[in-house]
């Protein structure tokens, strides 16, 4: 009787110990097994981004049309110096962008250094000081390979821009320029110039400027006039590329100065400006402009959108202008497709577009060029050529 109320006794504590152990094993294989699957499965590459230039080998070498370098000194001639003297007499160019600034919290301070400064050279630079830095080489650019063209910056009326130069006009337009709707307004505020412009055109007096409108992230290494020559029956020119998605590149321009130029041009950009606020405001922070541009030139039914996967510029009707295509790989040359479907810098590249966490680039290339008296644009782009596959810290 005794041994039978001892083991009915312990029987419920052996059963639950029992459930208990069972459960644990449970938990245990499940944490091991999760374990093993992380290990597995492959983690997404973080990319360090540099606070110095890294090198590696320059793309298209071996290749006749491309640039050839030894280390960062040029091996092949190039051409620039290709200049706007075939433009008519009283002709001119302004390089037009828009660019605002940002009013951030007070940086935090560390051993009474920002934790959000970078150092280029000798000059350390926070968030705004940095993005200025940017529109100083920007303007630095134009004036040393287009040294007779005008600058024209459009900005909100609030913005006060530590910009001075010769030939340089801060042009403020009414509008929304916060981050999220800037690719938007910029679109906006170009219609706004265009219009100024027709409004004015009577004050010319048979003096023609022609407008391209850029980034403020790029560099001019050649002069651009002859765009203007070469070309002499287009409204509005577009870059391109071999994107399936994303064919154009905004980032560039051109509009031809005279009265039917600019209204032309104006009313093209108004139906990419109606595209973009109907079909692609979700991305009205960034690519929404360049998405507007695509779908606006590919609904024509006569396009043939094969023509973005050949070399050369051509023409086409797209909404009542006559629309000239050129080549991203020599007026909106970018360092990562040149390291991938540009195969290395073309001989005749006009235009360096430093896109993404290549703005550290954009600022050692200016200071390379100016660095020596030996160094010339050429050496400066192998200098690119060279570090353009890596991304920076801003």
């Amino acid at each position: 009787m005794l041994g039978k109320s001892i083991c009915s006794g312990w029987r419920p504590f052996l059963v639950l110990c029992l459930s208990f152990f069972i459960v644990f094993l449970h938990i245990m294989s499940v944490l091991e097994l999760r374990q093993h699957s992380a290990e597995e499965v492959p983690q997404r590459k973080q990319y360090k981004k540099f606070d110095h230039l890294v090198f590696g080998p320059a793309a298209g070498e071996g290749l006749s049309d491309r640039l050839q370098c030894e280390g960062n000194k040029a091996l092949t001639k190039t051409y620039f110096g290709a200049s706007s003297k075939n433009l008519k007499a009283g002709s001119n160019i302004a390089i037009v962008t828009v660019f605002a600034t940002y009013n951030t919290a007070v940086d935090q301070q560390t051993n009474g250094k920002s934790i959000d400064s970078v150092t280029v050279g000798n000059i350390s630079y926070n968030k705004v000081e940095r993005s200025i830095a940017v529109l100083n080489v920007f303007v630095n650019f134009i004036q040393e390979t287009m040294p007779q063209s005008n600058i024209i910056i459009l900005t909100n009326p609030s913005s006060k821009l530590p910009v001075e130069r010769d030939r340089l006009t801060i042009l403020p337009i009414q509008g929304d320029y916060s981050r999220e709707m800037l690719m938007l307004q910029r679109i906006r505020s170009y219609i706004v110039f265009l219009e100024t412009r027709a409004a004015e055109h009577s004050k010319w007096k048979g003096q023609v400027s022609h407008y391209i409108f850029t980034d403020s992230d790029i560099a001019v290494v050649d002069d651009l006039g002859q765009i203007f020559s070469d070309h002499p029956d287009f409204h509005v020119a577009l870059t391109f590329r071999n994107n399936k998605e994303q064919p154009l590149n905004s980032g560039f321009i051109a509009v031809r100065g005279t009265p039917e130029g600019i209204l032309r041009a104006k009313s093209f950009l108004e139906e990419v400006l109606k595209v973009y606020t109907s079909k692609f405001m979700k991305a009205s922070r960034m690519l929404g402009d360049q998405l507007a541009l695509a779908w606006v030139v590919k609904s024509h039914s006569s396009f043939d959108v094969r023509r973005f996967s050949r070399k050369q510029a051509f023409m086409d009707q797209i909404s009542g202008a006559s629309v000239l295509f050129l080549p991203c790989s020599i007026y909106n040359w970018t360092p990562p497709e040149g390291a991938g479907q540009f195969h290395g810098m073309p001989l005749d590249v006009k235009v360096v577009h430093f896109k993404g966490s290549r703005k550290r680039l954009m600022l050692e290339s200016w200071n390379f060029l100016k660095s020596t008296s030996s160094s010339d644009i050429a050496d400066m782009l192998c200098l690119i050529l060279r570090s353009g596959r890596t991304k920076y810290d801003f």
